[in-house]
């Protein structure tokens, strides 16, 4: 892809997607209450003291098993087709991707997430991400789910970051996400990251990108007053430059302020671009 590097790396839940992806088609398969879900994998956390996340997959599978729910990779894919999208998410990348060529930038979109890769594989819009860093089970020799192989939690989730500043998109690679190279090496300099996220647990991406020079976008259901206040609170915090309505349809204002971003990083190439050679 020709044109300047530039990462824009999204949470999923309640980014680009409406809740969480379990409420969208798992749950309702097992006839089972999302306060009631979500209740019981609380509980076990605060019980064992133990990571949210690995417990809410642990429940995944133990309600599964309980309602004879297959749990093959390929399970997990075909619920992934059932979520819906925010408005306009299906067609965002394309646009945007076209608007940055313009500019002569290559946007990459990735996703950083505390949700399940394998629904999100199943979605309409999994080939848009050049990588997609989410929570993920561990699969026997028949192909079935059997423990929590990958928990992307608030806190890991800024590891990804820095994978895709470096490069290092192997998860089974640690060396090199760790290994020291200069920061003109990196693939995507932190400046060219735009991180969109909608809550607490995207509070250190959305700080670690913004810190090192990046943009931090902030979005809640258009309509819904609380989480509005809720991202508006994360501006006054000094965490996101701004917070806007998850509505990714043409000229609404989340795209205006990518496209506003795409102007900066293009207009920032051209100053900072050496000048051409002159002959005396």
């Amino acid at each position: 892809m020709a044109g300047v590097p530039v990462a824009i790396a999204y949470d999923f839940d309640g980014t680009l997607a409406p809740g969480n992806m379990q409420e969208h088609v798992f749950l309702p398969k097992l006839g089972v209450e999302p306060a009631q879900f979500w209740a019981e994998a609380n509980a076990l956390a605060v019980a064992q003291q133990g990571d949210r996340i690995l417990t809410y997959m642990h429940r995944m599978l133990e309600w599964a098993r309980f309602k004879h729910l297959p749990v093959r990779r390929e399970d997990w894919i075909a619920q992934g087709a059932g979520i819906s999208l925010f408005p306009g998410v299906e067609d965002w990348f394309d646009r945007i991707g076209a608007a940055a060529a313009r500019r002569g930038l290559a946007v990459e979109h990735y996703v950083i997430s505390s949700g399940l890769r394998e629904l999100i594989e199943g979605t309409a819009i999994r080939r848009h991400f050049r990588a997609v860093f989410a929570s993920g089970f561990l699969y026997d020799g028949s192909g079935v789910a059997i423990a929590p192989a990958v928990a992307v939690n608030y806190t890991t989730k800024t590891q990804y970051l820095f994978r895709i500043n470096k490069d290092a998109l192997d998860l089974a690679d640690d060396t090199a996400v760790n290994a020291y190279r200069p920061q003109d090496q990196r693939r995507v300099p932190f400046a060219n990251m735009i991180f969109i996220g909608d809550g607490d647990t995207d509070i250190p991406c959305f700080r670690t990108v913004k810190e090192q020079g990046g943009h931090s976008i902030a979005v809640h259901p258009a309509g819904d007053a609380a989480r509005a206040e809720r991202t508006r609170r994360l501006i006054a915090e000094g965490r996101v430059h701004c917070a806007v309505p998850a509505d990714y349809r043409a000229g609404g204002e989340l795209e205006a302020r990518i496209l506003a971003i795409l102007d900066l990083l293009a207009a920032r190439e051209r100053v900072t671009a050496p000048l051409p050679e002159t002959h005396a």
